[in-house]
């Protein structure tokens, strides 16, 4: 059963029709990686090459924040499959309304539970990881996650409200336990040392990371996908 909350403002939103051409830019903001994690994650490769007295407990941090980013991705996932399944705004009977978006109806989300989100997850734990490490530019990556991937996913009926308010809570959660001092300094110490003892492999596999994480895994969904359609 839909809640009143997300009823009323989903119903506000499937009739808040922008435009044209509005409603294309949001599509796009709400499905390119170029405006999700590949705004977020150079923020964190910045911090992590800034030089002054803080050096190894930001990248400490800037590793920790990587970390939380995969584990809230997995929780999304974990807890998408293992909750009731709820169907996403844009394809509720219960709602009775016609999207901005709903002539791009892609197969792939009506089989996927709308909650939590994994968007939100993923990004609001980066984005406060950000904050943890830089007050300043912390608030604008989370005004951004807030902007421009949570609202388009509820502008658009891909997510109802509270699918985004507790993915971003559990995103948040899962970054503030994982950076605390005595969490932190037990794995993201030792693989500091790794990586300056190791340079080449660990940028190497920064790098992979950091674009799986940009991309949430989409291509090795499809592969994984793929494969196991034709076992």
């Amino acid at each position: 059963m839909m809640n009143s909350f997300d009823s009323a403002i989903e119903t506000y939103l499937s009739n808040l029709h922008l435009g044209h051409f509005a409603t294309v830019f949001i599509e796009n903001v709400a499905d390119l990686s170029l405006f999700k994690g590949l705004v977020l994650i150079p923020v964190l490769w910045w911090m992590w090459f800034q030089q002054d007295e803080r050096r190894e407990w930001r990248r400490e941090m800037v590793l920790a924040t990587l970390i939380s980013g995969l584990v809230a991705l997995m929780v999304g996932r974990l807890l998408s499959q293992s909750l009731p399944f709820r169907v996403r705004p844009i394809y509720s009977a219960e709602l009775h309304s016609h999207f901005a978006a709903s002539d791009i109806k892609d197969a792939q989300l009506s089989n996927w539970s709308s909650f939590p989100s994994d968007h939100a997850m993923l990004w609001m734990a980066i984005a406060t990881g950000i904050y943890l490490v830089s007050r300043v530019i912390g608030v604008v990556a989370i005004l951004y996650t807030l902007v421009f991937i949570c609202v388009p996913r509820a502008y658009l009926g891909f997510h109802y409200p509270t699918d985004l308010l507790v993915g971003a809570a559990l995103g948040i959660a899962i970054t503030y336990v994982l950076t605390r001092d005595a969490i932190r300094v037990r794995y993201a110490a030792p693989a500091l040392r790794w990586i300056e003892r190791w340079p080449g492999p660990s940028a190497m596999l920064a790098f992979i990371v950091c674009v799986e994480l940009v991309t949430q895994f989409d291509e090795l969904r499809r592969l994984a996908g793929s494969v196991l359609k034709h076992l």
